[in-house]
């Protein structure tokens, strides 16, 4: 007997018990989410068909150059959570502060806040590189029937109720977590609908793979140079493979299913490092610690962290646990590396 292909909806259908607190929010929110990303991937598709690759004329809050495809995933990620009506804010690495949203009755007893990356990578996009959407979801903490505050949004990433990402690759996939394991669903195309592809994801302990980008290497901390040299060695089943995609999701991705570890640190030309705690680091981090896997800044578990700021950065290191432990190990001879 032909086993039975598991969609996306029904998955979560089946594991709504496994959200606390939720009355069919959660479910609706996930669901929302899968919507924008098949929006998205079929706009990602056509990039070269269609006047939607470049840059807009538009700098963001993190002093960057917006891509047109920013815009447009940002824009079809907001609508898609905001017609919904089932989130009371939303913050956008986009956007310079996050935004408040009623409910269907025109009050704000909605009980989630999402932040998100609409489109990791999107520089990638003009010479048809992975690119993807990262989103993490909270439960709100100020008194329901209120507007959000900023409070909502930095709380630490051990706080997190969901988190995922969409990869648009070879193939499009949706990732994601609540707290109990990993799973990835696959669309497909012709039909418009993710399949569950790849049940209970987990990092190798080990791994082969390490991802950063060596060109900075003069500007890195004296642990992160020693710790490539270790990697480089030939001894045991090193030395490693480097692999750098240059697109978090693609990056992090590939490192969860072969073994891996992926290194973003601070350096002389980001003192603080370059991903956001709230919309890159915390979210992957959940999602990692799920698949058996660490995320720290070197020093400290990365949802540990107190955020201060909507668009704070911070230095990134996760992936396969006995790497990151590695890597520790080195950054934790030179301490004073960690005051960034």
């Amino acid at each position: 007997m032909r086993e039975k292909h598991i969609t996306l909806g029904e998955f979560i259908i089946d594991k709504q018990e496994e959200f606390k607190y939720s009355s069919g929010e959660l479910s609706k929110l996930i669901n929302s989410i899968r919507l924008a990303a098949k929006v998205v991937n079929y706009e990602v598709n056509k990039a070269g068909l269609v006047d939607i690759l470049g840059a807009t004329s538009t700098i963001n809050i993190q002093g960057e150059q917006q891509q047109k495809l920013d815009a447009y995933a940002n824009e079809v990620f907001m609508q898609a959570l905001i017609n919904r009506e089932i989130v009371c804010g939303i913050a956008s690495e986009e956007d310079d502060n996050y935004i408040t949203i009623k409910g269907k009755n025109n009050d704000n007893n909605n009980k989630y806040v999402v932040l998100m990356d609409p489109l990791d990578g999107s520089s990638n996009i003009d010479v048809n590189v992975s690119v993807g959407t990262i989103f993490s979801v909270y439960r709100r903490i100020t008194p329901p029937g209120t507007p959000v505050q900023e409070v909502d949004f930095l709380q630490k990433g051990s706080q997190q109720v969901a988190a995922g990402y969409v990869v648009y690759g070879t193939s499009t996939m949706l990732v994601y977590t609540t707290g109990h394991g990993v799973n990835g669903f696959t669309l497909n195309p012709a039909i418009g609908v993710f399949y569950l592809s790849h049940p209970n994801m987990e990092y190798p302990k080990d791994g082969t793979i390490y991802s950063i980008n060596e060109g900075n290497y003069v500007h890195f901390p004296q642990g992160v140079k020693d710790y490539l040299k270790y990697c480089q060695k030939e001894e045991g089943d090193r030395p490693y493979t480097s692999r750098y995609i240059g697109s978090l999701v693609s990056d992090f991705h590939r490192n969860m299913i072969k073994g891996g570890i992926y290194i973003y640190p601070t350096s002389t030309k980001a003192p603080k490092g370059k991903l956001r705690l709230l919309y890159e680091a915390n979210p992957m981090a959940f999602i990692a610690e799920q698949a058996k896997g660490a995320a720290t800044d070197g020093y400290m578990r990365t949802m540990d962290i107190q955020p201060t700021s909507l668009h704070q950065r911070v230095p990134f290191f996760c992936g396969s646990i006995n790497m990151v432990k590695k890597v520790n190990e080195f950054m934790a001879k030179y301490p004073n590396d960690a005051n960034y």
